[in-house]
């Protein structure tokens, strides 16, 4: 389903430990969020958009996989006034799978956190995780 037009800062972080590459965790981070300008700095890889479309990827995989419930429960647990986030399994990203972290330490190496920003958030829950599935 095509991303709705709405206003939206969408940010990725994932910490580079001194054993990782630089461009292999740009890598993970690049096959979930889409077309995002990358910032490596301090020991941590930054990705930024401002298209929901972005995100594509992610809400393709959370529809085909039925993980809308798990999404929405934690996009929803999350938020705070205009923004929420959810962790991303750093590792399972690096060879192109989506997947859902509860807690930071589900990811060995650490998660990657998507942080969302929009005045209309609820929209974009609604879009990535609606609350039902067609």
């Amino acid at each position: 389903m095509k991303a709705p037009k709405i206003s939206c800062k969408i940010e990725a972080y994932a910490a580079v430990t001194p054993s990782e590459d630089p461009d292999k965790i740009r890598t993970a981070i690049s096959n979930a969020i889409l077309d995002a300008d990358y910032e490596f700095k301090e020991g941590s890889m930054k990705a930024v958009s401002r298209d929901l479309e972005s995100l594509s990827k992610i809400q393709e995989t959370i529809r085909k996989r039925k993980a809308n419930r798990v999404y929405r429960r934690q996009l929803r647990f999350n938020a705070s006034d205009d923004t929420t986030w959810f962790y991303l399994n750093k590792q399972a990203a690096f060879v192109d799978v989506i997947a859902i972290c509860d807690e930071a330490e589900e990811s060995p190496m650490g998660p990657i956190k998507i942080i969302l920003h929009s005045k209309d958030i609820e929209k974009i829950i609604d879009w990535l995780a609606p609350e039902h599935l067609d």
